[in-house]
């Protein structure tokens, strides 16, 4: 059975070989769905531990839950198995000489080294006893700060041509920028001229005689 509410991930399984890698992949493509590439190879990690550990020694079966919730700031992985056992982390010098084995007899130990590295890989780590029903061990994550989106616009961008910026309007002082250079000519106007002032014209003057001629 697979839910998948909003930031939060549930998947049960059997902490087989097989099914842990599946659980790696499934795990790694949530988190880089969510936007925690950075988070990936430590939350790995950890979980490959959790279940390795199920396989290894939970009783009396294999089943198990594995659950990833971002909540705020954090990230949780948990693992719940049946067994009610509560193993106890293990100090050593280097947390990855968990990997060199071990005395094979002693299981909680063996676990414990794998819960050091856990420990090693997060910000805290705990086990959460479930009575008979088993057990809940988990390991925390500092999430990184989203990333704040940056809002992309488009500019026009003038002037990438020899004539200069603008050259597609009028140059001449005093003509607004927003006057194309080249305006559809207005219709010719023929010139209309206002007529010239009557004068009145006395009896006398009508007729103009030359001075030394009469008549």
């Amino acid at each position: 059975m697979i839910s998948e509410p909003s930031r939060y991930y549930a998947v049960e399984l059997q902490a087989l070989p097989s099914r842990i890698g599946q659980v790696r992949r499934i795990v790694s493509a949530h988190l880089r769905h969510w936007q925690l590439d950075a988070l990936v190879d430590h939350a790995v990690l950890g979980v490959t531990e959790l279940l390795t550990n199920v396989h290894r020694h939970a009783q009396p079966d294999k089943r198990c839950t594995v659950e990833i919730e971002l909540l705020l700031d954090r990230l949780t992985v948990s693992v719940r198995d049946h067994d009610p056992r509560i193993p106890e982390a293990v100090g050593c010098p280097d947390p990855l000489d968990a990997y060199d084995g071990g005395d094979g007899n002693d299981e909680l130990t063996t676990s414990g080294r794998g819960l050091a590295i856990v420990g090693a890989v997060s910000e805290s780590w705990g086990v959460r006893p479930c009575g008979a029903d088993g057990k809940v061990v988990w390991f925390t994550l500092a999430a990184p700060p989203p990333a704040v989106p940056v809002e992309t616009r488009s500019y026009a961008v003038y002037g990438s041509t020899p004539e200069g910026p603008f050259r597609e309007y009028a140059p001449f002082p005093g003509v607004p920028l927003s006057a194309p250079a080249d305006p559809a000519a207005a219709p010719a106007l023929e010139p209309v001229l206002a007529p010239a002032p009557a004068v009145a014209v006395g009896a006398a003057a009508a007729r103009r005689v030359p001075a030394g001629r009469t008549g």
